[in-house]
């Protein structure tokens, strides 16, 4: 595993931990040149987004991976979080379900095995 490959797990480690729903990471590398993984996560609503934002950005920067970029938080709709070789999608649910971005990203074969509660 390389470390970033680490450092998406413990972006998902940390979400799960939080409560959220449908956690997916992607590796993108051989796709795409704007990050190495994706991790795309759900909340059942816009606080319970905000709060998984508050959440990771904490935990990271804590573990030495501090926040770039973010985008979306104030509206908690759907939020994107920038790590570098790692950005992070928060939807609620109807967002993303509306944008469906595994169907873009997802090619069947990138996909991380992840073990979450």
């Amino acid at each position: 595993m390389n470390e970033m490959e680490a450092i998406a797990r413990q972006a998902c480690a940390v979400l799960d931990a939080k409560q959220a729903e449908n956690t997916l990471c992607l590796d993108i590398s051989q796709q795409s040149i704007i990050a190495d993984y994706f991790v795309i996560c759900s909340g059942r609503n816009t606080v319970l987004t905000r709060a998984l934002y508050d959440e990771l950005e904490e935990k990271m920067a804590a573990a030495g991976k501090p926040l770039l970029r973010a985008e979306g938080y104030r509206e908690g709709r759907w939020v994107v979080m920038d790590f570098g070789g790692l950005i992070v999608h928060i939807f609620h649910e109807p967002e993303r379900e509306f944008y469906h971005l595994e169907r873009l990203w997802d090619s069947g074969t990138n996909r991380l095995e992840l073990e979450l509660s």
